[in-house]
């Protein structure tokens, strides 16, 4: 069987070491533990948009090496459920955004299989989703039934002072610095869910390189005006 091939990459930033486990340190060790120990059949993380899904799945492989995908659910919804045929090969499977095929008979039914076939072949499965299993409005009885037999984490979103330790720790893996004042100063400035404001941080990790210049208040300003 010929297996597509899958255009991923994962984000380099996107490790265990680089996540603020604030509220979240009893499914961090469950993750790391299911993944160095291949104990467990895995879990079920859920959550609101941009509060950390993607960023654990992909730590999760990143830890897997070569032994875990990544298959994020709605970037594959033309290419259809034909993508997971195979996957079982793999002993850390993370399925992103698995809500984005719930009540599509065909990607259910693969689903299906897939969790049968894993499971089968002693492997582990980590599933996100915005919701529990059981408000995904899945089709599939028995689908629902498996995903529900999976323990379920709801990821904990960071308060104000969670938001600004993040992006410190962000910063700190890029090799930046980011006071305290100016990580509080692009809180008040810009979207304030963690996605946005790691996008912006990314931009000015860029603009402070190229202007040889730490991250300050008044930088950051001159790069808000640049952008407005």
């Amino acid at each position: 069987m010929n297996q597509m091939v899958l255009p991923l990459q994962l984000q380099d930033n996107a490790v265990f070491s680089s996540f603020l486990v604030d509220g979240n340190e009893t499914l961090v060790a469950f993750l790391i533990d299911a993944v160095e120990q291949g104990s467990g059949h895995g879990c079920w993380i859920w959550g609101a948009a941009a509060t950390g899904k993607t960023h654990l799945l992909q730590a999760s492989c990143a830890l897997a090496g070569d032994r875990g995908v990544y298959l994020p659910l709605d970037q594959f919804l033309e290419a259809g459920p034909g993508i997971l045929e195979g996957m079982e090969r793999r002993p850390i499977i993370c399925l992103d955004s698995v809500d984005a095929v719930a009540g599509r008979g065909d990607w259910e039914s693969a689903l299906f299989q897939l969790y049968n076939n894993v499971m089968q072949a002693g492997g582990s499965i980590i599933a996100a989703a915005n919701s529990s299993a059981r408000k995904c409005e899945f089709v599939l009885p028995d689908l629902l039934s498996r995903f529900s037999q999976l323990p379920a984490f709801r990821l904990v979103p960071l308060d104000e002072s969670g938001r600004i330790k993040a992006l410190q720790l962000r910063a700190s893996h890029r090799g930046l610095t980011l006071p305290e004042e100016t990580a509080t100063y692009l809180l008040s400035r810009t979207r304030r869910d963690m996605a946005s404001l790691y996008d912006l941080l990314d931009r000015l990790d860029l603009e402070s390189l190229k202007a040889q210049r730490r991250l300050t208040i008044p930088f950051v300003r001159d790069v808000f005006s640049d952008l407005d």
